[in-house]
């Protein structure tokens, strides 16, 4: 009998021998690059001549100082935080609601406007940047005599609201695919109570979709943060954002041989993504288990 057993047994601990080494493969790869970044980015511009392995003689600061202030990236920070922020107020003031209506709401058309926003997962907004382009220059144009400076290029909201816009189909869809797995019997009750549908939208089914809203948070804000194509596109002027920022960064320094600069923009880039997944992460996860125990 143990003879029987003995060879299973040695195939689960050499199964979980190269799981736990996948992991640490796995895990390795992206702190490596991520500690190694922070390491260069505290280094002179002498240090970088040598090994590009060895750790920096000491922490050398001014490598931020010069990168937020000369390259102008704490500038870029403001900008980037002023359009991630606002084009999550604005998906969010938009997408809770329609994906309420839609996953509670029987009304004519309800079929067309889900297969539209369906239609909208597929399309890639990198592709239609020119479009969307185009459009806001012939409106630039059509108010000429009234803005002769333009409005809606280079323009921080317009950034943000075209971010909103074209993440609305994703959101709408995870989020009123969550609503629908919600019992109906908390709306009930709250009718009961004398609730109207927008308290009990607010007050019971926003609560209870946190799981879901954590999630879309997550994600959107990882897409307006790390979008560099739409950003170069819709802001040409001056006021850029954090990645386009670290482009003009990275042009520069190269062509200075200083790549200290350079990787401090990198941090300043990373750092605020670490920071939020870091904030965000606990109750994510506590809300897919939980969404696991209901199902």
């Amino acid at each position: 009998m143990n003879a029987l057993v003995a060879p299973d047994g040695a195939r689960t601990r050499l199964y979980r021998v190269l799981q736990y080494a996948l992991i640490l493969l796995m895990s390795a790869s992206i702190v490596v690059p991520v500690v190694w970044v922070l390491l260069a980015s505290m280094k002179t511009k002498g240090e970088f001549y040598g090994s590009p392995w060895t750790l920096p003689d000491g922490l050398h600061w001014q490598n931020f100082v010069d990168a937020f202030v000369d390259a102008q990236m704490g500038r870029y920070f403001l900008n980037s935080v002023l359009v991630t922020v606002l084009g999550l107020v604005l998906v969010l003031l938009v997408a809770v609601p329609a994906a309420y209506v839609i996953a509670r709401v029987e009304f004519r058309g309800r079929r067309l406007v889900e297969t539209g926003l369906m239609a909208g997962l597929f399309v890639n907004v990198n592709y239609i940047v020119v479009p969307i382009f185009l459009l806001l220059i012939g409106w630039d144009r059509a108010l000429a005599a009234a803005a002769p400076d333009g409005f809606f290029i280079d323009n921080r909201a317009v950034l943000a609201l075209v971010y909103a816009a074209t993440s609305i189909p994703f959101t709408v869809y995870l989020l009123s695919n969550y609503l629908r797995t919600i019992p109906v019997d908390y709306e009930e009750a709250a009718t009961l109570d004398g609730a109207s549908r927008l308290r009990t939208m607010l007050r019971v089914i926003i609560p209870m979709a946190k799981p879901a809203v954590t999630t879309v948070v997550l994600f959107n804000f990882l897409s307006y943060w790390n979008d560099f194509i739409i950003a170069l596109t819709l802001l040409p002027g001056e006021e850029k954002t954090l990645q386009v920022g670290l482009l003009n960064l990275m042009t520069a320094q190269r062509a200075a041989a200083d790549y200290g600069r350079l990787y401090a923009g990198m941090v300043i880039v990373m750092v605020p993504v670490l920071i939020f997944y870091a904030l965000i992460q606990k109750r994510l996860i506590e809300g897919i288990a939980a969404g696991g125990v209901k199902g």
